[in-house]
């Protein structure tokens, strides 16, 4: 991207008052346009696709599917496009999760205003960006060839991408047939998803779940 160019940007975040706030920050700036935002991650996807825009500013956290989950399907619909994680979470699981499914940067959303804008800057040249706030302690783990540790390792890692999906919608109280008709599968299919997500993850209830996904940072209390 030439430097005197307009940096496009989608802001795909569940909480609307977040939204309005980076909305207003980022468009104070006249490099940066806000070309549009989403609060559902699936419909943040299709807008992606249709807009194609330089970066993508995304949230974890969010009802059906997760920012995590995201990453992938929003690389694959444009693959210029540039993903700047900004969430409240900012430990070592979460990053490193982020940054494997194909993330830019990563953002603690405590970080000051003025470090958004060196965190787009930085991806859009194509380096990566990690907020100070995680950037030392991963840093200095990945040099010395370090994965996560059992402590931080998620569960979720054995899970397959649709069982990811089905995991986050049943999380959020889901029936299995409105995952059912939110994924486009057969029941019988979701059914199957949801004895695996049973063995693999020792869940055998909605309460135990929901318990998972808190823990794991992909559910708000």
């Amino acid at each position: 991207m030439e430097a005197d160019n307009q940096i496009r940007i989608i802001l795909i975040d569940d909480q609307a008052i977040v939204r309005a706030a980076l909305k207003a920050l980022l468009n104070s700036v006249a490099r940066f346009q806000v070309v549009g935002d989403e609060g559902d991650a699936r419909r943040g996807i299709d807008l992606v696709a249709e807009l194609r825009p330089d970066v993508v500013i995304l949230d974890i956290t969010m009802v059906g599917l997760s920012g995590l989950d995201a990453i992938g399907p929003i690389k694959r619909a444009s693959p210029q496009t540039r993903v700047l994680m900004a969430s409240q979470h900012a430990g070592m699981k979460f990053v490193q999760q982020a940054l494997q499914a194909g993330a830019d940067g990563y953002l603690s959303k405590d970080s000051d205003p003025a470090e958004l804008s060196l965190a787009i800057e930085a991806i859009v040249r194509g380096d990566s960006y990690l907020s100070p706030k995680v950037a030392s302690g991963f840093m200095a783990r990945a040099v010395r060839g370090e994965a996560a540790s059992a402590d931080e390792a998620s569960p979720l890692a054995v899970l397959t991408p649709r069982e990811r999906e089905v995991f986050q919608l049943l999380a959020v109280g889901k029936a299995n047939k409105e995952v059912a008709a939110a994924l486009d599968l057969s029941l019988g299919t979701v059914k199957k998803h949801r004895e695996n997500l049973q063995r693999k993850l020792d869940c055998h209830s909605s309460a135990e779940i929901a318990r998972l996904a808190i823990r794991e940072g992909l559910l708000e209390i």
